[in-house]
């Protein structure tokens, strides 16, 4: 099977097709002709970002709904940013930015609140007993 490599410029950058998901994820404007692979990056960047926030929330001795609706607020804002200003992404091709904003969010919600948890309960709950 012959593999295409093609390059697609982004200023002095050069990316072939046949790199990883991950070099293009990094490059503005990358071309993705798979589908999935891009649906992917979101995914996978989305349970980054969960775990993080959670490490941060629980650094933070942040509590209750303000910490779970600026979760919420954050995550949408950076995929929404990433996926429009920086891939310059069309929705319609990904069944709209709905379908884009709900892939991989409930399991990134769940690895930012056990991570919060875990972190907030090790740090804090001294401090309230």
């Amino acid at each position: 099977m012959a593999s295409k490599s093609k390059q697609v410029a982004d200023g002095n950058n050069k990316v072939k097709l046949q790199d990883s998901a991950w070099k293009r994820a990094l490059v503005a404007n990358a071309e993705w002709p798979d589908k999935e692979e891009f649906l992917d990056v979101i995914y996978w960047m989305r349970q980054a970002m969960g775990i993080i926030l959670g490490l941060f929330w629980g650094l933070l001795p942040m509590k209750g709904f303000v910490g779970l609706l600026l979760f919420v607020l954050v995550n949408a804002a950076v995929i929404y940013f990433y996926v429009n200003n920086f891939q310059s992404i069309d929705e319609e091709e990904y069944g709209g930015l709905w379908e884009i904003t709900k892939e991989g969010f409930m399991t990134s919600f769940a690895g930012f609140l056990v991570t919060w948890i875990i972190v907030y309960t090790g740090l804090h709950i001294a401090d309230t007993l």
